[in-house]
């Protein structure tokens, strides 16, 4: 009787804890990271009653979680990996459409620019298309400054997200920490729902810094950067920090500080979406902040160079029409020397504006990548006879003693941009003449006629002297009386920083006077030549146009922002994978929930029967007794 009873008891309690853990799974079936459950059963040891043993019924032995961890690894690695790109994307995204869109990006002002200089070349007298061309300049200029800003912005970001991510960071690494102390303590008695936890604190924390978990003995689980680095061992968890970069403050590094020390932790030792943060500031941002100064530094001194061959309406030569920002150099916070080095813009077509750190070795300059390593050649000493030269930027030291081992950063164009600015106001300012003329006399008989003057060195002090052009005969002319020179036919003459080409045949005694411009020309000769800037092969060594350069800018950036969207569709898709797998071990089924619950339902209805018909026995024994 009493085994009867026993074993409906024991029976009753096993199936009442495992209706509550079905009941568990099912209550959980929409919280993130939770592994179903699964009563694990098995019969009781029985009692000797004098014929053998006999059976007590069944009981819990345990309440397993439904877990792999090769899936959950698999998930982990693909969680990271997804927050990362999709860091990046959102980001690129973002640089795509401000580069894209007439409303924002540099092509339609741009294109207006040289349309008004177009405009101008047609009728170069007019005030009105004088001041149409300043307000294009300004326009321009305007553009470059906002677009500038708007990618100073993005940098803000970052180093807000890098902040954030910090914080974060470390609140889960100290809670990770604080769970794998209480699971090391008793690991077999810790509940599947602490676990669960932990997986997924480590889950968030992997999808902020990327990397790996490893399991160690006694159940604990060490957390570790993409890069390697210890974010959680054991029951410790280490501290991330932001620290202000060497060489620019205004921008934020991310480092792991133990025992005093920080170990800075580069684009290569994180991932998760603080490092989608730090590749996309690398390898997006600021080279699209670099190329849009090198198209703006370029525009600037290509057309102040034309510009200044060409003569106003008050009859001077023109000056700057754009005013030209310098190439920032930013000296290491931790240099011990004195120096200061002064650079300026060189070789335009020699200058790429990618950045270059310069390492003084104790007794020559070096020059390198800062991101790779990778010499860069650099030549001369830094005296203003023998600038240091590389890159196409020339520096001087200026002051001062450097010590070996200090560092400089040179960014040739970045933030050029942001500063380029329109250098006149006054319309007639606007050098459209060519400050020289050249004239025929009238008593020549020869069939030569002028053709293709031109200014070849504005700097030439005598270039508006008059000059006189002598011919001998058919093959030799005189320079106010100097020479003979020989002559060809189509032969360029050149002269005091000007050129000029004949065509037909001079005659013995021809003449031609070249002399100044006057004032309030309405010659257009400099403004043609401004109007077709845009089409001069004046970068990368003279391959590429200013307009090459415009459209390479947003397409690069453009492909950039394709890349990483691609690359973040292809993740989610292993994601969603991954996700899958670790869901068919661990992921609750409501179909086979429900079946169970019917099932055990029964199970225990029957195990209260039991009882029920143990106790009827019961009173029936009584009954007789009493009788």
């Amino acid at each position: 009787m009493s085994n009867l009873l026993a074993t409906g008891s024991n029976a009753l309690l096993a199936f009442q804890r495992a209706l509550s853990t079905v009941s568990h799974n099912v209550a959980n079936i929409n919280t993130p990271g939770y592994s179903r459950q699964r009563a694990e059963f098995e019969a009781r040891d029985g009692t000797f009653n004098g014929y053998g043993y006999q059976g007590n019924g069944v009981q819990i032995v345990d309440i397993r979680r439904m877990a792999d961890s090769l899936a959950t690894s698999r998930l982990l690695d693909a969680g990271g990996e997804l927050s990362r790109l999709q860091q990046l994307s959102v980001l690129s995204g973002r640089m795509d459409t401000l580069f894209s869109e007439a409303a924002t990006g540099i092509s339609a002002p741009w294109s207006g620019f040289f349309d008004s200089v177009s405009a101008l070349s047609s009728n170069a007298a007019s005030s009105a298309e004088r001041e149409n061309l300043l307000a294009q300049a300004k326009a321009l200029v305007t553009r470059f400054n906002q677009i500038d800003k708007h990618l100073d912005g993005l940098n803000d970001e970052v180093n807000s997200g890098l902040i954030a991510g910090v914080d974060e960071v470390n609140r889960l690494a100290n809670e990770i920490a604080q769970l794998n102390g209480k699971i090391g303590s008793n690991a077999t008695a810790s509940s599947g729902d602490l676990l669960d936890r932990r997986d997924q604190l480590i889950s968030q924390l992997v999808s902020y810094t990327g990397g790996t978990a490893v399991t160690q003995d006694g159940g604990q689980i060490n957390v570790f950067t993409a890069g390697g680095q210890p974010l959680v061992v054991g029951a410790t968890a280490s501290k991330l920090v932001t620290m202000s970069d060497p060489y620019q403050p205004e921008r934020l590094q991310v480092a792991l500080e133990t025992n005093g020390q920080r170990t800075t932790l580069g684009q290569n030792g994180l991932g998760g979406q603080m490092g989608g943060l730090l590749e996309f500031r690398n390898t997006v941002l600021d080279p699209a902040v670099a190329e849009l100064g090198r198209v703006a530094v370029s525009l600037a001194e290509t057309f102040n160079a034309g510009h200044a061959g060409g003569m106003d309406l008050y009859g001077q030569l023109g000056g700057d029409f754009f005013s030209v920002p310098s190439p920032k150099i930013s000296a290491h916070s931790g240099n011990s020397g004195d120096a200061v080095l002064q650079p300026a813009l060189g070789d335009l077509s020699a200058l790429n504006g990618q950045n270059v750190l310069l390492r003084f070795d104790g007794s020559n300059w070096v020059a390198t990548h800062p991101d790779t390593g990778a010499a860069i050649p650099i030549s001369g000493s830094g005296t203003a006879a023998d600038p240091l030269v590389v890159n196409g930027v020339e520096l001087v030291l200026a002051s001062g003693t450097p010590a070996t081992n200090d560092r400089f950063l040179l960014q040739p164009t970045a933030g050029a941009a942001g500063t380029i600015g329109v250098a006149i106001t006054d319309p007639s300012r606007i050098a459209a003449a060519t400050p020289i003329r050249a004239d025929a006399d009238l008593a020549n008989i020869g069939t030569g006629k002028l053709s293709g003057l031109q200014v070849t060195d504005a700097g030439n002090a005598d270039l508006l002297t008059p000059v006189a052009i002598e011919f001998i005969d058919a093959n030799q002319y005189t320079i106010d009386g100097a020479g003979p020179f020989a002559y060809s036919a189509g032969q360029t003459i050149s002269h005091n920083g000007w050129s000029l080409v004949l065509d037909g045949a001079p005659a013995a005694g021809d003449t031609f006077n070249v002399s100044a411009n006057g004032a309030n020309s309405s010659d257009n000769g400099n403004a043609n030549l401004l109007a077709n800037l845009d089409d001069a092969r004046v970068l990368n060594g003279g391959t590429t146009t200013l307009n090459g350069a415009v459209s390479g800018l947003t397409t690069s950036v453009g492909s950039a922002a394709r890349q990483a969207d691609y690359s973040a569709e292809a993740q989610q898709v292993i994601y969603d994978q991954a996700q899958a797998a670790r869901d068919s071990i661990s992921g609750v089924n409501l179909d086979e929930e429900a079946a169970d619950l019917m099932r055990l339902q029964q199970a225990y209805q029957a195990a209260a029967q039991i009882i029920s018909t143990a106790d009827t026995i019961f009173q029936s024994l009584l009954s007789a007794v009493r009788r």
